[in-house]
């Protein structure tokens, strides 16, 4: 219990003050979850202020359409959790009436829901004692308790799971848990800890062996993939271009995109128009330029983007029919969002 009360003594002082922790309806908390997981809070906050204003229950989240949802996502990434928050958000109007679950074992039965969510909500909303276990709760645990077993193993996730089960303090689920993520996320920091005020450093295992930097141990991370995307930006004399939806379970699935040539390398004006993707796309003779001088990287978790944007002015054609002056109604990833933005400005 020495641990659980000195934890919660440290946040009762040092706790950061977001919207979502003044209420206990499981719709907010599940919100702020939702956008917090691979997002950092100061990013996070300003989409849940808008998406709680946009729609501001459950009903009104399930009711709207899955591109305004998209849209409204914009810039956040790892969109797969935009669409699952809309899928369950249906379920839970029109199937449980509105009413979300209240235990864990209901919870994580929602898509995109995993453990940590789960944990999360059944604990801050029902009182349920379940723990949560995230980067910042790996942190202070493998840290203080000395634990080098990588927290992306099988066997990791196991142990520190069980570790932080039997540290919550049953009376206090809530606010156990949310004292040990904001004590990771302000003062066990991944850099640069504040270990001189810490009111673990009498008996915290990584400072007195000196292995704060060493701690928490991960395996070694999976190749990352290089990708090479050409976007043909079409722009006919009615100033008209296309767009299209991305299908299927790869990135970006149901955003918005200029066509798009992949090749496998990066490659100049000459080898794209000799390319067969783009004699089938324009058979006869267009304007073309490159925007970006030099290619946009666009990182994602396990591939690089690199990205060159083409400029094609062809002339007018009833297939090429989406208003330049409407493209900011639709959806699209972030890298063509900063695209539009530069080219507007250049304009």
């Amino acid at each position: 219990m020495k641990f659980s009360n000195t934890l919660i003594y440290w946040y009762l002082q040092n706790r950061r003050e977001l919207p979502w922790r003044k209420t206990k309806n499981p719709y907010f908390i599940w919100l702020s979850e939702i956008m917090l997981q691979q997002t950092r809070v100061a990013q996070g906050m300003a989409y849940y202020l808008k998406f709680t204003s946009k729609f501001p229950t459950v009903f009104d989240l399930a009711k709207a359409d899955e591109s305004s949802v998209l849209k409204m996502w914009q810039g956040l990434g790892y969109y797969s959790r935009a669409r699952n928050l809309h899928f369950s958000a249906k379920l839970i109007a029109n199937e449980f009436n509105g009413k979300f679950p209240s235990t864990y074992n209901e919870i994580i039965k929602l898509k995109g829901i995993g453990d940590y969510t789960a944990s999360a909500i059944a604990s801050i909303c029902f009182d349920e004692p379940t723990a949560v276990v995230d980067g910042n709760v790996y942190r202070v645990l493998s840290r203080y308790f000395g634990i080098k077993t990588p927290i992306n193993s099988s066997g990791g996730i196991k142990e520190f799971k069980s570790l932080a089960q039997s540290l919550i303090d049953k009376n206090k689920a809530g606010t156990f848990n949310q004292a040990i993520m904001d004590f990771g996320a302000l003062h066990c920091k991944p850099q640069n800890p504040l270990c001189d005020t810490c009111p673990f450093s009498d008996s915290c295992f990584a400072l007195e062996k000196k292995l704060t930097k060493e701690l928490p141990v991960k395996e070694k991370k999976i190749k990352i993939r290089k990708r090479y995307f050409n976007f043909l930006v079409i722009k006919t004399k009615n100033d008209r271009t296309i767009l299209s939806e991305r299908k299927g379970k790869g990135i970006w699935q149901g955003l918005y995109q200029f066509p798009l040539i992949e090749s496998d390398k990066t490659i100049n004006e000459e080898e794209l128009i000799l390319s067969e993707d783009f004699t089938n796309l324009f058979p006869s003779k267009t304007t073309l330029s490159l925007f970006n001088s030099k290619e946009t990287i666009h990182k994602l978790s396990h591939q690089h983007l690199h990205t060159q944007f083409w400029i094609i002015e062809t002339k007018n054609s009833p297939e090429i029919n989406i208003k330049w002056s409407e493209i900011e109604k639709y959806p699209v990833p972030i890298l063509i969002a900063n695209f539009l933005e530069a080219y507007q400005d250049k304009k």
